[in-house]
């Protein structure tokens, strides 16, 4: 299905692309805690809000 050419590309892209996507996120790590802080809580209550409406949809079901 592959040549052998595509899947050396493919694996070295793949290990390229993580390097360089943790050498960014380690770079910016101090301006994410600051920039960033009490996210969290954003997320926390996203889900929730998802799992409430997932709720709501099961109980008005039954």
């Amino acid at each position: 299905m592959f040549s052998t050419g595509q899947l050396i590309f493919a694996a070295l892209f793949l290990i390229v692309f993580i390097a360089i996507i943790s050498f960014s996120y380690r770079k910016d790590k101090k301006l994410h805690k600051k920039n960033y802080k009490g996210v969290i809580w954003v997320l926390v209550s996203f889900v929730t809000f998802v799992i409430f409406l997932f709720l709501i949809k099961y109980f008005l079901k039954n």
